[in-house]
């Protein structure tokens, strides 16, 4: 008797199982053939695109609208600091691609059914979690704003933090891009900015010394030297006042130095230098003044040894 009755109960089980099974593979067959459901899905994805199209459309406007507003100031009569207006250019133009991008994702999480007021609720809580837990990020955050309002650098402007040294590309509330002569990009946390040498903020000092031999004369090597130096002043856009020939800096045992220096746009001495260093050459060769160099004298000896 039990063993029919247990036979009964999984017979029943197992119809009972089949029948599920066919009532599932009913439901998915009759949602899948669904047009409705096809159509709505439809709707959903047509404006997911619309939405990233118009925040993509709201950005650009955005940026064009800030570029136009930035070129306005500069030919304003009203003389503006552009090293300032190009970085909070650059910066507004980050934070707006955020704001925009932020409210894109809002709306796409609206358009699958999912809840705006939870998620923004729990996002509140999981931010304050965070501001407690990431105190570098806020830390990041505070240096950038105060690097910004202080106007301790710029956009272009060449500086040295650490062992960095380049121009700024870009300044952000969190980090600071930085490009060096040679190419590489230096990203740096804000928050680690504690000391920066701006190089680009006054006028530069080129110094150039030149050696001449002992023999040559001195009066005419000075002559020489500011005669060309002040026709390369003419031409040099670079130079900011005219270059100052200071005299001889120096007695070496084979060479007496003299010294010239000139007053140079920003983080211009170096390329100013080369220049001047390539025209006094050219000069003194052509009034025979020698700047020494070593020589290497052979002698040589005959049979008898003399």
């Amino acid at each position: 008797m039990d063993q029919w009755l247990r036979l009964f109960l999984a017979e029943d089980k197992a119809g009972a199982d089949a029948t599920t099974w066919l009532q599932f593979k009913e439901k998915i067959v009759n949602y899948v053939s669904n047009p409705d459901v096809w159509m709505n899905y439809l709707f959903i994805v047509i404006k997911v695109i619309v939405i990233y199209t118009a925040a993509r459309l709201v950005t650009k406007f955005s940026d064009k609208t800030l570029q136009h507003m930035l070129a306005g100031r500069e030919k304003s009569p009203l003389k503006f600091d552009s090293r300032r207006t190009k970085t909070i250019g650059k910066l507004i133009g980050n934070i707006t691609s955020y704001v925009v991008n932020f409210i894109m994702i809002l709306m796409i999480l609206n358009q699958f059914g999912i809840r705006l007021e939870p998620l923004l609720a729990g996002a509140g809580v999981v931010g304050l979690a965070v501001g407690f837990g990431a105190q570098s990020l806020v830390k990041d955050v505070i240096t950038g704003f105060f690097i910004i309002f202080e106007d301790q650098f710029a956009v272009g402007d060449v500086i040295q933090t650490g062992n960095f040294k380049g121009t700024v590309e870009e300044i952000g509330l969190r980090v600071t891009r930085i490009k060096s002569w040679t190419g590489e990009v230096h990203i740096i946390p804000n928050g680690t900015i504690t000391q920066v040498t701006n190089f680009s903020v006054n006028n530069s000092v080129a110094v150039v010394d030149v050696s001449v031999a002992y023999e040559e004369d001195v009066d005419k090597a000075l002559a020489v030297m500011r005669e060309t130096v002040l026709q390369n002043y003419e031409t040099n856009v670079n130079m900011v006042k005219a270059p100052e020939v200071l005299g001889v800096q120096s007695l070496a045992g084979v060479n007496i130095t003299l010294r010239v220096t000139v007053e140079c746009k920003p983080n211009m001495q170096f390329a100013v230098a080369r220049e001047l260093y390539a025209e006094i050459k050219k000069a003194f060769d052509s009034h025979g003044i020698e700047v020494p160099y070593q020589r290497v004298v052979n002698f040589h000896k005959n049979e008898r040894g003399e």
